[in-house]
């Protein structure tokens, strides 16, 4: 795949067809060591797939890997935000540095390189496709065990960008509990497949709120369905994770390492390594 790729095969004079799935992995550059890539991906949005993708990031950094997260959601980026990082990222001769979160988590985001944080981002497909690619190889990462990709929801341009061009180790799927979930899941799961990236398991957010003074649990959004589609697909269940006001509240303030992994740091232990 060449550099300038539009995903227009039709009108391409590269032989892609002929070449392997990791020919066309882009290298890293002299100054990056990144081991292990888990793309986090939805089939829709709005089920808190960038609040996952900062607890994953949070938990791996407690557990002493070295961790990053690329904000893939190029005309949607939240996780500076929900970091509390505001700083524009620097470069030199060599590529552009990450900025590090208070815990030392390396992140990269449009959002960092734009002059103002609240500029949209009015881009096309092969534009933010570029910029994906640019950040894997113009960032020096430096050493890294576990980079987290924070996808854009659907199976447009950036995911197939990701998968094509990154050495993605593993996905997680994010859903919430509601009639759409099969749906949801299997359009995620189907373009894995197609792409041949493994799926690590699904996480359910906003699966329940618990009363804090009773403890009882209270289905908002429905009854789950998660088991059911897991085993329909042959994937693993990883983590439920409640409906917290406190979790809210920590991100609005871009303190979402302060915030409760207990639900999410197992799935840790069970990434590739």
């Amino acid at each position: 795949m060449s550099e300038g790729c539009t995903h227009d095969c039709s009108t391409c004079g590269e032989s892609c067809s002929e070449r392997k799935a990791e020919d066309m992995k882009l290298r890293q550059n002299d100054y990056s060591n990144i081991k292990k890539v888990i793309a986090v991906v939805s089939g829709k949005g709005g089920v808190g797939k960038s609040l996952v993708t900062s607890l994953l990031a949070s938990a791996s950094q407690a557990r002493g890997y070295e961790t990053a997260v690329m904000d893939a959601d190029v005309t949607g980026p939240s996780i500076p935000k929900a970091f509390g990082i505001h700083e524009r990222a620097m470069g030199s001769d060599e590529g552009m540095f990450p900025v590090e979160s208070k815990s030392g988590i390396k992140v990269m985001s449009i959002n960092l390189l734009l002059e103002k944080e609240d500029a949209p981002v009015v881009w096309r497909g092969p534009v933010i496709s570029g910029v994906i690619n640019q950040f894997w190889q113009e960032v020096l990462w430096g050493d890294v065990d576990y980079m987290f990709v924070d996808m854009p929801p659907g199976t447009g341009d950036v995911p197939l960008t990701v998968f094509q061009s990154l050495p993605v180790d593993g996905i997680i799927i994010v859903t919430t509990p509601q009639d759409l979930v099969t749906m949801i899941v299997k359009k995620a799961y189907n373009m894995a497949k197609m792409m041949n990236v493994p799926i690590i398991g699904l996480v359910e957010n906003m699966s329940y709120f618990e009363c804090p003074d009773c403890k009882k649990k209270y289905n908002i959004f429905g009854e789950s369905k998660i088991d059911e589609v897991a085993k329909e697909l042959g994937v693993p269940v990883l983590a439920r994770l409640p409906i917290d006001p406190k979790t809210a509240s920590l991100v609005d303030k871009g303190a979402v390492e302060l915030c409760d992994t207990e639900k999410i740091a197992p799935i840790i232990d069970k990434l590739p390594k």
